[in-house]
């Protein structure tokens, strides 16, 4: 299993939580590849954090779809499926459709400028090919509406199902197919200052239906063989 180089990056005090996003977010960009074993004492080393929150994280991680685990045998990281993340990205849809009819309503100028200078940063990181910058970018877009929905749940529901299309969404934001969002996200904006929210609603759902089908045979294979 390769291991950042940096040991210890976080404190005896580190949350449970970004326990979770660190081992989350290696998994995300590849740094742990489909298949991969994840081995508990490797990444107490790497964490400096004691076994019961990276069993906690591992956990979550099982449960949303990107850790699967062999009883008795090893942890490892899952191999890209298209159907199950097909599936995510439909509900994912959906989700993100449902906060904006309840936030079109009442979104302000403010707001909207807010989405429009998020789209501004998110095609700057494109052109310039940097992907967590794009990623970050498009994540400020989309959470406007997220935000002005006043739903928790879906801003809950969409913390657990985002992580597992963030790996067809790094290989999207680092080919010229990304360039397709930025027009994607003018047009969400400038219907809702319209006011026409029906074709806003279209509009959002069809971004997130964008993303490409992705064949197994092109995520990254595992570093290492365990």
């Amino acid at each position: 299993m390769p291991v950042p180089e940096k040991n210890s990056v976080h404190k005896r005090s580190l949350l449970r939580d970004d326990v979770y996003a660190s081992i989350r977010d290696a998994i995300v960009d590849g740094t742990f590849a489909p298949g991969e074993r994840l081995r508990d004492s490797e990444l107490e080393k790497w964490l400096g954090v004691s076994r019961t929150p990276i069993r906690e994280a591992l956990l979550r991680l099982e449960r949303g779809g990107l850790v699967v685990s062999l009883p008795g045998k090893a942890t490892l990281v899952a191999p890209y499926d298209p159907a199950s993340t097909h599936g995510v990205q439909q509900v994912t849809a959906a989700l993100h459709e449902l906060a904006a009819r309840l936030a079109l309503p009442a979104v302000t100028d403010e707001q909207l400028a807010a989405m429009e200078d998020a789209n501004a940063c998110f095609a700057a990181a494109l052109d310039t090919e940097d992907v967590d910058g794009a990623l970050g970018a498009d994540d400020d877009f989309h959470e406007v509406f997220i935000a002005a929905s006043g739903n928790e749940t879906i801003a809950q529901v969409l913390s657990q199902l985002t992580p597992v299309l963030r790996r067809v969404e790094r290989m999207r934001f680092s080919s010229h197919s990304g360039r397709e969002s930025v027009a994607q996200h003018e047009l969400i904006v400038q219907h809702a200052r319209e006011g026409k929210f029906d074709e806003a609603l279209v509009a959002v759902r069809e971004n997130w239906l964008s993303l490409p089908h992705v064949s197994p045979d092109s995520m990254a294979a595992p570093h290492n063989t365990h």
